[in-house]
């Protein structure tokens, strides 16, 4: 600067006589052209970290930049000292410095374990600001075994005396010398327990810090428009704040070391260096209040020593929506408001022979038209949240597609400031005219950088101030409006639901979520059993092995148990000593490989009693089985009994197929008297398929007599597969009498499957009366199972009336299981209804399981021994019937003598006798 100072001090001293302002306008000219510093949104380069209000590493050691904290943010600290003793190492304290320059003190909460847990103030023991202790962090005397001692970081603050004493005769000593001047740090003692800390491991501390306390000008008497009592000299009069303005400044300023005066963080400028003025308005700006009632800006921010100077003053100026300017070689900023114009741009204002840049319109290249984002929010644990995208349909259309970017707002904990930062910056790319326009001498002197002027109808914002050799000076616009400004059509900031503290899995001492319900269990010889149902959330934890249950009738004091085996279940059942009609009680606890502490759940109590044991149920499903069992039977014979129609010498054809017939016939005949035989003999081949046939065909009739036995014999062969078969027809009719035997012989095989079946079937009738006599017998197998069929069916039908019987065998063998059945169905009735009766007997797989049964279908089920001096069994009309019963062991609900006079109910334990 000092070589364009003299240049210029030349230049003003020959053509304007030495002018003071004229040697600084032109200075400043040569140097930079007085540009502003405008922050851009989009297409940057990622930064090479994010500046953020939470530093979520601990540091360890001394090569560690300096750092601070502008605002309120969470940290875990640099830990600097570590140190244990007494017996068993049981008390341990350790130093973390939280940030460098004078703080404002802790806010009232921690995290610690994944949990926010609050602070509780306690008396000082020594030369700490404050103390505290951590909330449910205490022995089983209520005593503290988490404490906390907090140095602020002012000057002349002395040394933590107690971690001198306790350290004095460890080989790592806290030194009386070690009072961290100007260091903001934390002494965390504790003492072992290992009921809190055994199963978690040492703790790990989250601070929330009030950060720096700051220079605020306005509050400075001694500064041209400021008023109070507020020195730069003097850090004790300074205040916390989150106004971003104060923020930025206080960085210009920089944060100094308390001995040598060097600049540790920040820029080390002086308020001479400063342009106040823009700075006023911004802190002002910033802490005007909105219509929701807060304040327009707030952020918080933790920077180092190594961070670049300009991205770190980029962030307050998001933090406010503004920009940073140079103006006449002083720093400044404009904050994220309207302003009032100073000037109106007039063509007499504009030299005609000095060219100009305008673009009213950017091209779409420059502009998005969705914008997304994020901040930190604190009610999720000060971990980044989305914001609500900003965007509208009319600028998509009118760009032609969607053109989306993002910006985060991480220095910014307020969701409605967030959000309403993001709008502010889409609507100010939205609006993106530019312009470069010469202006007259007379019009540039008496306006500058960060003022808005108005020109051709619209406001503009002067953003470059330049003046050339010749001092012409050149305004470069941009485009502005109140309206960017304005909170109407700006929704609020996201809800953040705080979220459910976490749970390490390895440090369950129980199972979470634990219940217990009443319920029913179908046992065995289908009695429906009174359950105890306990659920728990599954833990993700593997060394969980079992879950024990200890449960009890409510109002005594016995005690049962049970225990799961397979924790990650979630559910259990148990009849385990569980009687009906009862209420219960119930907890449980967890069996671990290795062992570790663990506890009980709470007492969970049952919402009902449980239920009365039952025969009811289970025997109404074993009857919906049977009848359904019994339904298959009789479509089956239905099936069976169906008219089996065999047409004898049916086309027999081969397409493109070459081969011979031979037919021999014999035939003679008198009047209405006729005899033949015939039989012919065919045989086919083509490329696919070859085929061989032998028909017979004897006749014999004489006038409504007729006597015909028809054979057949086909062999066929095909690439993959094979077919014989052999049908014989014997019919003998006399008017409407007829006698019929029909056989079929049928065996195939191909390259999936064999099959063999016989089916016999004998008809005669005589004026519409029939008797049938059907024997089938088929035999497969395939790839997935092997079946083997013997059915006998025997049906007579007179005048409306008739009588069937079904005999049925059937094996089958297949991965799902071998079942096998054996069943006898008999039917009679009369064209409007029938009566059906049977049994079957049958071995079935369920559920993987290999089961028997025996169903009957009767009216009345008797067994007798044969003897006339031994009453049967019978079951008949629902009901049981039975002389004499020797019984071993019942299992009753309610017993009662047939005269009412005397009831036992089994399971509620009651005996009534009446009168």
């Amino acid at each position: 600067m000092a070589i364009f100072t003299s240049i210029a001090t030349a230049i003003a001293g020959a053509l304007f006589g030495g002018s003071a302002l004229a040697a600084s306008l032109i200075g400043g000219a040569l140097a930079f052209g007085a540009k502003l510093a405008i922050g851009k949104l989009g297409q940057q380069k990622q930064q090479k970290r994010k500046y953020t209000a939470v530093q979520g590493e601990i540091q360890f050691g001394g090569d560690v930049p300096v750092g601070t904290l502008y605002g309120v943010g969470k940290t875990k600290g640099q830990r600097t000292f570590y140190a244990k003793w007494g017996s068993g190492n049981k008390w341990n304290a350790e130093v973390f410095v939280l940030a460098n320059g004078w703080c404002d003190g802790l806010e009232p909460y921690v995290y610690i374990y994944g949990e926010k847990k609050a602070l509780v103030s306690r008396p000082v023991i020594g030369n700490e600001v404050a103390n505290y202790h951590i909330e449910g962090f205490v022995n089983g005397s209520g005593d503290p075994v988490l404490t906390i001692r907090f140095y602020d970081g002012r000057p002349g603050q002395l040394v933590d005396q107690k971690l001198v004493d306790v350290s004095a005769a460890l080989g790592n000593k806290w030194k009386s010398t070690s009072i961290n001047a100007g260091i903001c740090y934390v002494v965390v003692e504790r003492i072992y327990s290992d009921k809190l800390f055994g199963s978690k491991g040492r703790p790990e501390l989250e601070f929330v810090l009030r950060g720096l306390r700051e220079y605020d000008p306005r509050k400075d008497s001694t500064v041209a428009g400021g008023s109070g009592t507020q020195r730069l000299n003097n850090p004790s009069t300074w205040v916390h704040t989150k106004n971003p303005a104060v923020h930025r400044l206080n960085y210009q300023l920089g944060l100094r070391a308390l001995v040598s005066g060097r600049t540790l963080i920040g820029e080390g400028k002086s308020l001479g260096q400063i342009d106040l003025a823009t700075y006023f308005v911004a802190m002002n700006v910033c802490d005007t209040l909105r219509a929701n009632g807060k304040k327009t800006y707030e952020c918080s921010l933790f920077v180092s020593g190594d961070d670049d100077h300009t991205e770190v003053l980029k962030q307050f100026d998001d933090a406010m929506a503004g920009y940073g300017l140079n103006r006449r070689g002083l720093s400044g900023v404009i904050p994220g408001a309207p302003q009032i114009p100073v000037k109106d741009l007039t063509a007499a204002d504009i030299p005609i022979d000095r060219a100009k840049d305008v673009q009213f319109r950017p091209s779409a290249f420059e502009r998005f038209n969705h914008l997304s984002g994020q901040f930190t929010s604190i009610e999720s644990m000060w971990n980044p949240e989305s914001l609500k995208p900003v965007y509208v349909n009319a600028d998509i259309a009118a760009d032609g597609r969607n053109r989306q970017t993002s910006i985060d707002f991480l220095q910014v904990t307020d969701p409605d400031i967030a959000q309403y930062l993001l709008n502010i910056r889409y609507r100010q790319n939205r609006m993106g005219g530019k312009a470069t326009v010469p202006v007259s001498r007379r019009f540039g002197l008496a306006v500058q950088e960060g003022e808005w002027i108005t020109w051709r109808g619209k406001s503009w914002l002067i953003s470059e101030w330049r003046a050339d050799d010749r001092l012409r000076i050149t305004l470069v616009l941009s485009e502005a409006s109140a309206a960017i400004y304005d909170d109407a059509g700006i929704q609020p900031g996201p809800i953040v639901i705080p979220p459910t503290p976490p749970v390490n899995p390895s440090l369950l001492s129980t199972v979470q979520n634990f219940n217990v319900a009443v319920g029913m269990i179908n046992g065995a010889q289908g009695y429906d059993t009174p359950a105890l149902v306990f659920t728990w959330t599954p833990p993700d934890d593997p060394t969980i092995t079992a879950v024990r249950f200890v449960y009890q009738i409510e109002g005594t004091t016995e005690l049962f148990e049970d225990q799961c085996t397979s924790p990650e279940d979630g559910l259990f059942r148990t009849t385990k000593n569980v009687v009906s009609g009862k209420v219960y009680n119930a907890r449980a606890t967890i069996t671990t490989v290795p062992d570790r502490l663990r506890t009980f759940t709470p007492w969970m109590t049952t919402a009902q009693a449980t239920g009365l044991q039952t025969l009811l149920t289970g025997l109404q499903q074993l009857q919906d089985d049977a009848l359904n069992r019994f339904k298959e039977l009789q479509q089956e014979m239905d099936e069976f009994f169906r008219p089996r129609l065999v047409e004898l010498l049916d086309a027999f054809s081969l397409e493109g197929a070459v081969g011979q017939i031979e037919r021999q016939q014999i035939v003679a005949s008198i009047g209405d008297a006729l005899a033949q035989i015939t039989e012919e003999r065919r045989v086919r081949v083509s490329e696919n398929e070859a085929t061989a046939q032998l028909l017979k065909y004897l006749q014999a009739s004489l006038g409504g007599t007729n006597a015909r036995l028809i054979t057949e014999e086909t062999v066929r062969a095909t690439a993959d597969s094979a077919l014989s078969s052999q049908i014989t027809q014997l019919t003998a009719e006399t008017g409407s009498n007829a006698a019929a035997i029909q056989a079929e012989a049928t065996a195939r095989a191909d390259a999936d499957s064999a099959l063999s079946s016989s089916i016999t079937s004998l008809d005669a009738e005589v004026d519409g009366n029939l008797a049938r006599l059907i024997q089938e017998e088929t035999a497969r197998a395939n790839g997935d199972s092997a079946n083997a069929t013997s059915i006998n069916g025997v049906s007579a039908d007179f005048n409306g009336r008739f009588a069937q019987g079904l005999v049925k065998f059937e094996a089958v063998a297949a991965p799902a299981g071998v079942d096998a059945r054996f069943s006898v169905l008999l039917r009679a009735g009369t064209s409007q209804s029938f009566k059906v009766s049977g049994f079957y007997v049958e071995l079935y797989t369920e559920g993987g399981v290999q089961k028997s049964r025996m169903a009957v279908q009767a009216d009345q089920f008797l067994v007798t021994s044969g003897n006339n001096r031994h009453y049967p069994l019978v079951f008949e009309n629902g009901e049981l019937k039975l002389a004499i019963a020797n019984i071993g062991t019942v299992n009753a609900g309610l017993l009662q003598s047939l005269n009412g006079k005397m009831k036992i109910d089994l399971n509620n334990g009651t005996i009534e006798i009446f009168s």
